[in-house]
């Protein structure tokens, strides 16, 4: 039986369904996702490791420069139409033409229809968030949330077997991770369902590959879970919420920025989520919660 270290490993995972007449062309040029180098460990052995091929992308909009994104390079084009409308650069997939990646000279060139309309002073006031990567927000992220739509708590939930399915299924992927860390996952459920599954050096690029993926194939977010590795700072809960998706699953925790968002919106969020633990810190109205008998003290010690 092959082990993970035996196979590639995928960054960019998804269930095949038809695209949008509208949606723009994007060439998907791949960019080489490990890179072999030597190290010498702790017992002063020599030996090759692999790491994430971590690489500059700078993104053009109708020949103007807008920014560089640094990126695994597992889905440039739905990075950089994802990265575009959580921006609110622009409203819909149909806006824009068409993206080429070249990665000969690490650029990403995006054609619209008709232009950005105010593109310079959207892009005026910059915002550097939080963790991996150094994301960039452009102008207010927080003056979004009227615009914000999020289902109800009726037609949106999640049930506790299904939450843990989802941990349970992140836990066996064979991914870039796993093989040689140092980047963040995220992935789109519906049910217990995995539609898109993406790998990236920032949490932030990921949740925007998939906001990308979702608008070239027309996928509403209502009925639908996030799932990510990386915390839930304001911004990725933000982004979320404009990806129309009110459940957030995350392995790590949640600051009190993205809380008080989160809270906000009406959505949901799970944080220190692996194995069959969770702390859902929000929107207890969408969670159908059935509570696990407490473990006796020596179990919970030993785990």
């Amino acid at each position: 039986m092959p082990t993970f270290e035996d196979e590639e490993p995928l960054a960019f995972d998804a269930v095949q369904l038809p695209r949008r007449a509208d949606a723009p062309r994007l060439n998907q040029v791949r960019g080489t996702l490990l890179r072999r180098i030597e190290i010498v460990d702790q017992h002063g052995e020599r030996r090759d490791i692999d790491i994430p091929a971590e690489r500059p992308l700078t993104v053009f909009v109708d020949k103007r420069e807008l920014v560089t994104l640094m990126t695994l390079g597992a889905a440039p084009g739905l990075l950089v139409l994802g990265y575009l409308l959580n921006q609110d650069l622009i409203r819909h997939a149909s806006d824009v033409e068409s993206i080429d990646v070249d990665w000969s000279v690490d650029a990403a060139a995006v054609k619209t229809h008709r232009g950005i309309d105010g593109l310079a002073e959207k892009t005026a006031r910059r915002v550097v968030t939080t963790g991996c990567g150094q994301g960039t927000v452009f102008g207010d992220a927080m003056a979004q949330i009227g615009a914000v739509q999020l289902p109800t708590s009726q037609s949106a939930r999640i049930a506790q077997d299904t939450l843990l399915r989802i941990l349970e299924l992140m836990k066996s992927r064979n991914s870039v991770h796993r093989q040689a860390g140092s980047v963040h996952g995220c992935a789109l459920f519906s049910g217990t369902e995995m539609l898109v599954f993406v790998e990236d050096v920032g949490r932030h690029n990921a949740i925007d590959s998939i906001a990308g993926w979702m608008a070239v194939h027309g996928i509403d977010g209502g009925d639908k879970v996030f799932y990510t590795t990386g915390r839930l700072t304001s911004e990725m809960v933000m982004k979320s919420a404009h990806m129309g998706v009110p459940i957030i699953v995350s392995r790590n925790g949640v600051t009190a920025m993205g809380h008080e968002l989160a809270g906000k919106l009406g959505m949901t969020l799970f944080g220190r989520a692996a194995g069959r633990h969770f702390l859902c810190y929000c929107g207890f109205e969408r969670f159908d919660a059935d509570p696990m008998p407490c473990a006796p003290a020596q179990a919970l010690a030993a785990d």
